[in-house]
């Protein structure tokens, strides 16, 4: 499944810093960065259950915000980017 995670984490305090930090890395480990708080991930039903409650156990409700958008497999040919592009196509070839 193909999925855009979006993140507003308060950055007031140091444990909000650290927070920050935490969800950042939990998304790097399944997608790519495309923007400072936004992540395009290509996941399996597992690996979003499980980034989900990794998420979960990171984050203060009353503070933090954060969006999971579920998008079909065709979203990603109708994203439309003005400048940089940042993003990789997730039905290419990943050698690691």
């Amino acid at each position: 499944m193909y999925i855009l995670v979006t993140y507003d984490v308060d950055t007031t305090s140091k444990d909000g810093a650290r927070r920050l930090r935490c969800v950042a890395k939990a998304c790097m480990d399944y997608g790519q960065r495309v923007q400072n708080s936004v992540f395009e991930c290509e996941v399996t039903d597992a690996q979003y259950c499980y980034l989900k409650e990794r998420i979960k156990g990171f984050i203060d409700n009353s503070l933090d915000s954060i969006r999971f958008y579920i998008l079909s497999k065709n979203e990603n040919r109708r994203v439309e980017v003005i400048g940089i592009e940042t993003a990789y196509k997730v039905n290419d070839t990943l050698i690691i």
